[in-house]
């Protein structure tokens, strides 16, 4: 009859404090980049908004001069 397999003790963790930190390190540069990374997202975001805003308030001054002129030169 076949024997019951023998059961190991667990291994015990071996404890690295400078693993400890440097993984701690680690996780903390991963945080600051995520954050960093949202912070420039946020930003180009709202740089693009600004620069359609700014081209669209351009074009309609232009237009509205343009249309100025041709009531002067036409006698609209």
């Amino acid at each position: 009859m076949a024997e019951p397999a023998r059961k190991l003790p667990p291994d015990v963790p071996v404890y690295d404090p400078g693993a400890v930190r440097k993984e701690y390190r680690r996780q903390r540069a991963k945080r600051e980049a995520r954050q960093r990374r949202n912070r420039e997202r946020r930003a180009a975001n709202v740089r693009f908004w600004l620069i359609v805003l700014a081209l669209l308030a351009l074009s309609v001054y232009l237009s509205i001069a343009m249309w100025h002129q041709v009531q002067n030169l036409f006698g609209l």
